[in-house]
């Protein structure tokens, strides 16, 4: 199934393992931002949900801002927010509602010297029309993708925004060179590519017909995180993620009560650059496991830097979805079920 490009073809109608292919390029779209922060920064807050957070939790583990960087992921301002906060409101389509929600409050703080400094990044929506309307800096993602398919775009925006500030400084041409590396590790997971020579494919026959667990360290969890975005959107699977060592501290006694035939797929995202106890503890909860849970399928990152650790395992997962989705006998691209939920809460 997986090698008939016929198949393949008819299924992602949307082209969405296209999308796939040439996520590189996204790393390189210069959006040609250029502000001048009005006031001194003490600390940046980035508001987003889904994959318009997932490019803040990515810097988060890549950066050294030098100054406090968090993330919001409700409805609601953190009280802390003031006049030398950095708040840059993220959302793809411009209307999530939480992030909505977060801008209305900052924007209510007025001109006056209690409003902090708003950025906004968005395709479009009420988000760009707002930050348009109040005359506020913005970077216009290009339109007509699924989110979850923009991570490129929203890290590079994220980072023209941060290289605004006096914290960041040739991180846009370290981005740049990154995915140009990208674009040929890329090439073996191509749909052209059979099963036999094509990772991603293999890994996507293995986990067919069962849920996977994805787990990682805290430098690769952002891709773990996007792993599971992508299983349950793309492929319509239900999938959970977790982090090393937190994982040894509860969850890793779940695993030891039913039998060993369980109906899930375990994936370990595994790093080079791992604390040397992080590495120990993969290693030791394979071994103290063995009969009680599936033989988890490790995934060693590739790249000589945690940014490309990050991309790579990102571009990965993206792939394995896709083609689970195809084994699903699924288009990956539709989201019905979220859109009927927006319109349900809406009412």
């Amino acid at each position: 199934m997986l090698d008939d490009l016929k198949y393949i073809h008819q299924r992602d109608a949307q082209d969405a393992l296209g999308i796939a292919e040439k996520q590189w390029q996204q790393y390189q779209n210069d959006f040609g931002f250029a502000w001048e922060p009005p006031k001194e920064i003490h600390d940046v807050v980035v508001a987003g949900m889904g994959g318009s957070g997932l490019a803040a939790k990515a810097y988060q583990t890549v950066g050294n801002l030098g100054v406090p960087f968090s993330i919001v992921q409700d409805y609601d301002l953190p009280s802390r927010v003031n006049q030398n906060t950095l708040l840059v409101c993220s959302s793809y389509s411009g209307n999530t509602e939480e992030t909505l929600s977060v801008f209305d409050t900052a924007l209510s703080k007025g001109d006056g010297a209690e409003r902090p400094m708003i950025v906004v990044i968005a395709s479009g929506g009420k988000l760009l029309d707002q930050a348009k309307e109040h005359h506020l800096p913005y970077i216009q993602l290009p339109n007509g993708y699924q989110p979850r398919f923009t991570f490129g775009y929203q890290y590079r925006a994220l980072m023209e925004v941060l290289s605004q500030t006096p914290f960041v400084t040739d991180e846009l041409a370290v981005i740049a060179d990154s995915a140009d590396w990208l674009k040929d590790q890329m090439l073996d997971w191509l749909a052209i590519e059979p099963v036999s020579k094509n990772p991603a494919k293999q890994l996507a026959l293995e986990i067919m017909g069962k849920s996977p667990v994805i787990y990682a360290s805290s430098k690769l969890f952002p891709a773990a995180y996007k792993w599971k975005i992508s299983f349950n959107e793309n492929a319509k699977n239900v999938a959970w993620c977790n982090q090393l060592p937190e994982f040894n501290h509860n969850e890793f006694l779940g695993w030891t009560s039913h039998p060993v035939d369980k109906p899930y797929a375990v994936v370990d995202l595994r790093s080079s650059l791992d604390h040397p106890q992080v590495i120990k503890r993969f290693e030791a909860t394979d071994r103290l496991l063995s009969g009680k849970r599936p033989a988890a399928n490790v995934i060693q990152a590739q790249g000589d830097t945690l940014l490309k650790q990050l991309m790579w395992t990102i571009a990965y997962g993206d792939f394995v979805s896709l083609y689970l989705a195809l084994l699903n006998g699924l288009n990956p691209t539709p989201v019905d079920l979220i859109e009927n939920l927006k319109k349900a809460l809406a009412e």
